[in-house]
């Protein structure tokens, strides 16, 4: 028998763990954001509004690591909901600035049991999941380097 690893073996693959991670905690949230009447991107996007209101969709998009084209629609769901509202910047016409309504302030005490919800589903602690999130960061971060190398 062998030493050597597959390289080719799907449960080889770090990917296919993030990938397939992901996917669950997707399903885990759906229901606890059913109740929000969000999805699990709009739930993102309120997320960064909750820590800061008034950013501008550049801003958010940074922060999310998305373009203005697939975020643009993601807000403009979120402001036919009544959750947000998108207004030109009075100092700069160019920029759009994202408002949570009172409605998606208030949204954010029914948000707050989410997150216990998924950290019991997880059967981690908080520091083993707090070394995750910290690894997985840098496994991220390490990863668009790499690609922002590549492509300049």
């Amino acid at each position: 028998m062998s030493d050597e690893i597959d390289r080719l073996a799907l449960a080889n693959q770090i990917c296919f763990a993030a990938y397939s991670a992901s996917h669950a905690f997707a399903r885990r949230y759906k229901p606890l954001l059913a109740v929000l009447g969000v999805t699990y991107p709009q739930y993102l996007c309120l997320l960064v509004l909750w820590e800061r209101d008034g950013l501008s969709v550049k801003e958010i998009g940074q922060r999310l690591l998305l373009d203005s084209g697939t975020l643009t629609p993601l807000l403009k769901r979120l402001e036919a909901i009544g959750l947000l509202v998108r207004r030109r910047d009075r100092a700069d016409e160019r920029v759009v600035r994202i408002s949570l309504t009172e409605r998606g302030r208030a949204l954010r005490a029914t948000a707050e049991a989410i997150p216990p919800a998924v950290m019991q589903a997880t059967g981690c602690s908080v520091a083993e999941l707090g070394a995750l999130r910290d690894g997985l960061l840098a496994l991220r971060d390490n990863l668009l380097a790499e690609v922002e190398d590549e492509a300049g």
